[in-house]
């Protein structure tokens, strides 16, 4: 319907081959694709109010209040150990759980496993939902519930590994070779066994970069989670700025930076390793 669409509003160009063959080659359909994205970001711009001038402007503000964290606060040292100890104990554990997790229920979401459309939609649908909601909405909400500090904050970042892990995991465990499974399981081994056996050790090194991959997202999101009160080293990132103690930010700033980068580090060759 949408070929024949195009053709009636741009005709195929006919053309003749050195044989005498006349061909038809559609048109391409990238003006309309630009045109559709100018109107689009056309009423974007209207509905969002976004203003050129005043980013020109008030931009310039970024660099002034960039300049009040530099030299940081070295004596600050002290105050963000601890909370970040906390940020990076948050992401660890949350990071576990949830891809423990996660193993269950993709295999129970894998089509080729539980051989039940209804069961497996049903779990990738549970997945899809959780994976949509923001960690920082989730933390929110669990904060209502567990109250505050980083018990809330371990469980936001276990349900977002949990839903992500659980996504690629399933999705890793639909494109493997089911014969070695196929076959224990004709040989009287049980499903655990069969998976464990003849599933497990092709998709493990995905897994477990996956898992990696999330760790180094969780540690940021950690990082903000301290804003609505799940623990961290939000909590006092967001007292400082509160307070205007701009030097005290930079060197929160800077530790963060700093541990970020070598856990990135760390996991970018275990992931190369894994590969």
């Amino acid at each position: 319907m949408v070929k024949s669409l195009r053709d009636n509003i741009l005709p195929p160009k006919e053309i003749t081959l050195a044989n005498g063959k006349v061909v038809k080659k559609p048109r391409s359909i990238a003006p309309f694709v630009v045109i559709l994205v100018l109107i689009a970001m056309y009423y974007s711009v209207q509905l969002t109010g976004f203003n050129l001038s005043t980013l020109m402007k008030r931009g310039q503000q970024f660099f002034v209040i960039l300049g009040r964290m530099v030299p940081p606060n070295w004596s600050f040292y002290q105050g963000v150990i601890g909370p970040l100890v906390d940020t990076i104990k948050m992401s660890v554990l949350g990071t576990v759980i949830g891809a423990f997790l996660a193993i269950p229920f993709a295999m129970v979401a894998s089509i080729n496993l539980t051989h039940n459309k209804v069961l497996s939609g049903i779990m990738k649908f549970i997945l899809s939902m959780i994976r949509t909601m923001p960690t920082l909405v989730s933390a929110l909400i669990l904060t209502y519930i567990f109250g505050l500090g980083t018990f809330s904050g371990t469980l936001a970042i276990a349900l977002f590994t949990f839903s992500f892990v659980g996504k690629q995991l399933y999705e890793t465990i639909e494109t493997v070779d089911m014969l070695p499974y196929e076959a224990m399981e004709a040989a009287g081994a049980n499903k655990i066994k069969s998976f464990v056996a003849a599933i497990q050790p092709q998709i493990l090194p995905s897994y477990l970069s996956t898992s990696l991959y999330t760790f180094e997202g969780n540690v940021r999101h950690a990082a903000i989670l301290g804003y609505v009160g799940a623990g961290g080293i939000g909590i006092i990132l967001n007292e400082n700025l509160s307070w205007r103690e701009y030097q005290n930010v930079g060197m929160i700033l800077l530790c963060l930076f700093i541990t970020v980068a070598i856990i990135e580090f760390i996991s970018g060759y275990l992931r190369k390793k894994l590969s």
